[in-house]
């Protein structure tokens, strides 16, 4: 049997069928008259999204490493000083990209399984030489230990240093999927990535940018060109690119954009955290651990899973994969060999979820893993039906 894989990895996501069917369509001209009619609205909708009034889009046809090298090089200059703290494998690459680009990069290592540290942030803006940063970075998702940054609690110590640092936030995995709040929580860049939340291919990046870091675009001093935010604005302010888009993902993006605004945005936080909670609540009825150092950090995006001593988690994947037709993310790096991930994103219900359960469950199970058979199952369906009540009335309003 050759049916697709069932996509359980925190990206790319399922794409729903509105969505593929708006981008089955023939090349078009993106110098036609009409064509502002699509993208003018698209960046207008994007603001939307990122709870942003005042910010500016900028939408590149590149992976969401993207748009982390276009905030980068459009504000800082070589030599600036950068705080990034490396929790994970992407806020690990995240710092290598600023050292990469020439930034005096200070890179804080933290547990994996933990998150930014606001107490370490507080002290050191407190040191006589905190002038001198010129950006913060925050990955709000990191999807190798599925765990959650508070953002606005970065804001709030900035505000009470009365810091002028860029606030600069890593919301690929979360943007259109958690809360975020551009502008209530003063980021000054934010990015996206189109196989999230936006639940599109890859090839899309958005960066959503502050007046604040507009301004600092126009001195900074990296060199740049293709994700030069001056060239774009010039032909984006008519509805234009200075290159050619990528315009099969643009008309997918404008039906994305739609089915995420008829659920509300609002609702569509809570189904994440909803459908995340019950993935937590298998994962401990396993008899098991999430890496996420404690609840309250745990993402909505993304679960990894801890595997008992003396089992690879690659295998469980791996027995996923080939037995059961169905797709987990594996364990990176540091964690390698010792959590599986299991993503819930993007287009996804009770039952979609549960299937995932079951299929993480069964894997575990043929893996030597010392576990009940339906336990996951049932623990998650126990919450879905104890929860759904609130969420058919949240749905409804």
């Amino acid at each position: 049997m050759t049916e697709p894989k069932h996509l359980f990895i925190p990206g790319p996501t399922n794409i729903p069928d509105r969505v593929r069917r708006a981008m089955n369509l023939a090349m078009e001209d993106i110098r036609a008259p009409d064509f502002p009619e699509l993208t003018k609205p698209l960046f207008r909708d994007l603001k939307t999204l990122f709870k942003s009034e005042t910010g500016e889009i900028f939408l590149f046809p590149s992976s969401g490493t993207g748009a982390w090298e276009a905030a980068l090089t459009n504000t800082l200059s070589p030599g600036d000083r950068v705080i990034v703290a490396s929790f994970g494998q992407f806020s690990m690459l995240w710092a290598k990209m600023c050292r990469d680009l020439g930034f005096e990069t200070e890179e804080w290592e933290i547990p994996w399984g933990e998150t930014f540290p606001l107490e370490r942030l507080e002290e050191r803006l407190a040191q006589p030489d905190a002038a001198g940063i010129k950006a913060v970075l925050v990955c709000q998702n990191e999807t190798a230990t599925g765990v959650a940054s508070d953002v606005a609690g970065v804001r709030r110590i900035l505000d009470a240093a009365d810091h002028p640092a860029l606030l600069m936030v890593d919301g690929i995995s979360s943007i259109a999927c958690i809360e975020f709040r551009m502008d209530e929580w003063g980021v000054d860049l934010a990015i996206a990535g189109s196989q999230k939340g936006l639940m599109l291919p890859t090839g899309l990046s958005v960066v959503c940018a502050s007046r604040k870091a507009l301004a600092a675009s126009e001195t900074a001093q990296c060199r740049r060109s293709y994700f030069d935010f001056a060239w774009h604005a010039g032909a984006n302010k008519d509805g234009y690119f200075p290159y050619t888009p990528a315009t099969q993902l643009l008309r997918g993006l404008r039906v994305s954009l739609d089915i995420l605004a008829e659920e509300g945005i609002e609702n569509v936080w809570a189904r994440h955290n909803r459908l995340a909670e019950g993935v937590r609540r298998a994962v401990r009825a396993w008899g098991l651990e999430t890496c996420a150092a404690r609840p309250e950090i745990a993402s909505d995006t993304v679960t990894a899973v801890v595997v008992p001593e003396g089992i690879d988690s690659a295998d469980i994947v791996r027995t996923a994969y080939h037995r059961y037709n169905t797709s987990f993310g594996v364990g990176l790096s540091k964690v390698a060999g010792r959590v599986f991930r299991i993503g819930h994103l993007g287009a996804l219900d009770e039952v979609k979820i549960l299937s995932g359960i079951a299929a993480a469950e069964i894997a575990l199970c043929d893996c030597g893993v010392n576990l009940q058979a339906g336990s996951g199952v049932g623990a998650a369906i126990d919450y879905y039906r104890e929860t759904a009540p609130a969420a058919l009335a949240a749905a409804a309003e």
